[in-house]
């Protein structure tokens, strides 16, 4: 893939999803401890159900301080919607922790301090970084992302950490968090995983999939 395709299907993507980072039901929106707690509750399930417990969560537990002091056994009916909720009660419970510990409370605003947190792996490390923080660490590659990137032809492999850099070498770095949102955007409501629409779609004249589907 070009750059000069890549930047142009880009182009397209922003300008059919102008609105891509400020989706109403979106994880990334909210303080920096907002948006920590509920990327790390978004593990395996949609932002549409972690959008659902947000209220009730914080109405409770406002602050590291007083999530840091919660017991599972009292957390986990709020999130249990969400699946995978005994660990990801333990998980946001032990990151308040590690917030007051080692960070004043504050959610740390460097990428290699983000990972000593409980729950946060890259992908949580890199929304963080740009919805709480506006900072451009990297690209968060979830699973709209890894498929948008393999069917038009970014990368060639399962691998995460791979087809991150891969699209990191063919997008500036100003460029990444918005390219997360749109591409997550274009995921979501086009490139379905098992019926992607494209007839609708606005950038089938670049994609691999597409191009493969006509032989």
């Amino acid at each position: 893939m070009k750059n000069q395709d890549a930047a142009r299907i880009y182009s397209l993507l922003l300008k059919r999803y102008p609105d891509a980072r400020e989706a109403p039901e979106t994880v990334a929106r909210g303080s920096p401890f907002e948006v920590l707690i509920l990327t790390i509750l978004s593990a395996q399930t949609t932002d549409k159900a972690v959008f659902k417990v947000k209220k009730p969560l914080f109405s409770k537990y406002p602050t590291p301080a007083k999530l840091a002091k919660a017991k599972v056994d009292d957390v986990e009916p709020i999130i249990h919607s969400l699946g995978y909720y005994h660990a990801k009660a333990k998980n946001i419970i032990a990151a308040s922790q590690v917030l007051l510990s080692g960070f004043g409370g504050n959610v740390p605003e460097t990428m290699d301090e983000l990972l000593t947190i409980p729950g946060v792996g890259r992908k949580t490390a890199n929304i963080v970084m740009y919805h709480a923080h506006g900072r451009n660490a990297g690209i968060a590659v979830d699973t709209h992302v890894r498929r948008l990137a393999q069917r038009i032809g970014f990368s060639d492999t399962d691998n995460v950490a791979v087809i991150e850099r891969d699209l990191m070498a063919l997008y500036p770095q100003d460029a990444w968090g918005d390219l997360t949102d749109v591409f997550i955007a274009h995921g979501r409501s086009t490139c379905d995983a098992k019926k992607p629409l494209c007839d609708q779609c606005v950038i089938t004249e670049y994609c691999r999939y597409f191009r493969d589907l006509k032989k």
